[in-house]
């Protein structure tokens, strides 16, 4: 069996670390306004995500732009915060987004503002929480056999 061969799906490997980080974010514009209500808006948009993403090392696993809000399963660095992804993508996407589209910054979002200042991030991972606390528990026990 070759080393390729060991490594796990998802899981990201590096030099001095190994990974498996992957965090669904949701996020939405200032007062629930629809901006994203074209194939056109929707594509500018994934493309200026996907642009923050490689900027910052952060690989999108998935994306979905919904009129008033942007669902993302990212995986990044241990070396990042999941703060600072955040404010990279909000705060990058709304100077591009309005740099290409005045009309809906003028239109809808006089303050400057394209998104809430809230947002929900939860993570993930290939084991569910029960699944690691029974393999936490279960240490003493696994150590008292040996």
């Amino acid at each position: 069996m070759s080393i390729k061969d060991k490594h796990l799906d998802g899981t990201a490997y590096e030099r001095n670390y190994v990974y498996n980080f992957h965090f669904h974010l949701i996020w939405v514009t200032k007062y629930r306004n629809p901006a994203f209500t074209t194939p056109t808006l929707i594509s500018d948009l994934k493309t200026i995500l996907i642009r923050i993403a490689e900027l910052n090392e952060v690989t999108i696993e998935r994306m979905e732009v919904m009129p008033d809000h942007v669902h993302m399963l990212i995986s990044f660095k241990p070396k990042d915060t999941p703060t600072n992804i955040v404010k990279a993508f909000k705060g990058a996407s709304t100077r591009m987004f309005f740099e290409k589209h005045p009309e809906i910054k003028q239109q809808k979002f006089w303050g400057g503002h394209l998104w809430s200042h809230s947002y929900y991030m939860s993570t993930l991972g290939n084991m569910s929480k029960d699944v690691v606390e029974r393999y936490i528990q279960n240490q003493n026990k696994n150590a008292s056999r040996r």
